[in-house]
């Protein structure tokens, strides 16, 4: 799912979010209370699809977000090169059956004209306005289907684009239909007669695909453009249900001052409801079919919950912060009888994804740079590796804020700025809202784990921008 937050979810303790069908997943599952991202998508998804660190492939952001100069800034890339493989392509020559359905978005809207420019840039990347199609024709064409998933391990792609959201048609998030509602404006979505709502479509896209390949190795990629902006509610019917219920008072859910963002509120309460519905078409389908034994699911987000639209008052930040709101998300792996259900401390991130397929699937030749782990040892019960590893995120590009790099070891988090070299340490047990920086009270903590962060950016090659007062 897209911009799903940490506490969204009723397995995660909300109380006016509907997930049934989610729930009861989760209880069959391992949940893994500590699953990162980084604070936007661009570089969630990147890390996801290539199991690489921000700074081997330049994607800091979405590029369209960044604000400042090239001083402060080191613009990001939006394309993934060739020369970073994602998971699909080892999994196609290993035999996989592979479709991507929804939100694409590591290729950007002039992947030739970008693939030319010297980096780093001087300015951001741009991308169309809202029902400009000049761009559709051209990402149809054998030079730009290269960085499609049609030419990069799939076998079909339904609806992925550059862009991050359904909105293409004029007018944007201000469009009626929001890109929710048929007809979809997307020239990558084939237009049916039954098309109605997109996140059932996309579904129904999936179901087909493993109908068709059920009695041969498969992958899903089902990537909802739900729940990202813009609202559109499933239904009246559903819209009213949440501006009536009772608001999740511990969470801050289904609580605003004003009434348009109450209604924005229960509008991404719906589709939120639409995803668990459709969740549970998948499950009924594996079940009825005889593959759920032998199917892993992953359930994931890839940033924090974003601020307009949900609250969660136990966390600092939301999404483009690179606080626990902006970067904790839900992460569920159902897997039966191979995953032992409950709820793991373990510490996993986005880049944990390509590995951990590579080892199911039995992949063992690929030879590209993984700056993950595999997670199949948690499977069965938490292990020393996944309690004592750091986790890094480096962000040299600014959105809600200046430049960082983070380390997170131990239920510690180090954030150092980058222009002026700030330092704020918390510890995420005993303070979840990161209120208190121990930075000057715990100088021993402080200053390993600054010395750590330091040691990776260097023996790494981290860039770093051109305002930074940090010498590595």
């Amino acid at each position: 799912m897209d911009d799903l937050g940490y506490a969204d979810v009723g397995f995660n303790g909300s109380k006016w979010f509907e997930t049934p069908t989610l729930d009861a997943l989760a209880k069959e599952s391992l949940v893994l209370d500590n699953a990162y991202m980084y604070p936007t998508c661009s570089p969630s998804r990147t890390a996801i699809f290539t199991g690489k660190q921000s700074f081997r492939t330049g994607i800091y952001t979405v590029p369209v977000l960044e604000k400042g100069t090239g001083q402060e800034n080191i613009f990001s890339r939006w394309t993934v090169g060739r020369e970073h493989p994602i998971y699909a392509e080892p999994l196609a020559k290993a035999g996989y059956k592979s479709i991507h359905i929804g939100k694409w978005h590591i290729v950007g809207p002039y992947p030739k004209e970008e693939l030319k420019m010297k980096f780093p840039l001087k300015e951001k990347l741009t991308q169309p306005d809202p029902g400009v199609y000049d761009w559709a024709e051209i990402h149809k064409t054998p030079e730009v289907q290269q960085y499609y998933p049609e030419g990069r391990g799939f076998i079909k792609n339904v609806g992925g684009t550059y862009r991050g959201d359904p909105a293409l048609e004029v007018g944007g998030y201000k469009s009626e239909t929001g890109g929710y509602w048929a007809p979809f404006s997307n020239p990558f979505i084939e237009q049916k007669p039954t098309d109605n709502w997109l996140t059932d479509r996309l579904t129904d896209e999936a179901i087909e695909f493993m109908d068709v390949h059920k009695e041969e190795p498969f992958l899903i990629n089902l990537d909802y453009y739900a729940v990202h902006n813009p609202i559109r509610a499933r239904s009246e019917e559903g819209l009213q249900k949440y501006l009536n219920k009772p608001v999740d008072s511990l969470l801050g859910q289904g609580m605003a001052p004003k009434e348009n963002r109450r209604k924005s509120h229960a509008g991404y309460a719906t589709m939120v409801e639409s995803v668990d519905d459709n969740i549970k078409r998948i499950l009924e389908y594996l079940d009825k079919s005889g593959l759920r034994e032998n199917t892993i699911i992953i359930f994931t987000s890839d940033n924090g919950f974003h601020g307009g639209q949900s609250t969660n008052k136990l966390m600092r930040g939301a999404k483009g912060y690179i606080y626990e709101g902006g970067i904790k998300v839900p992460m569920l792996i159902n897997w039966p009888n191979k995953v032992i259900p409950r709820r793991s401390d373990a510490a996993v991130t986005a880049l944990d994804v390509f590995p951990t397929l590579m080892d199911v699937a039995g992949v063992n030749n690929h030879k590209g740079v993984l700056d993950g782990n595999s997670v199949t040892e948690l499977f069965k019960e938490d292990t020393k590796l996944f309690k004592e590893r750091p986790l890094f995120w480096h962000v040299a590009s600014q959105y809600k804020h200046g430049t960082c790099s983070v380390i997170r070891k131990n239920n510690y988090k180090l954030i150092q700025f980058l222009a002026d070299g700030k330092l704020e340490l918390y510890n995420l047990k005993d303070d979840p809202l990161e209120r208190n920086n121990l930075w000057e009270k715990e100088p021993q903590t402080a200053t390993q784990m600054k010395l750590e962060l330091t040691k990776w950016r260097k023996e790494n090659n981290v860039p770093l921008p051109p305002n930074s007062v940090l010498e590595f």
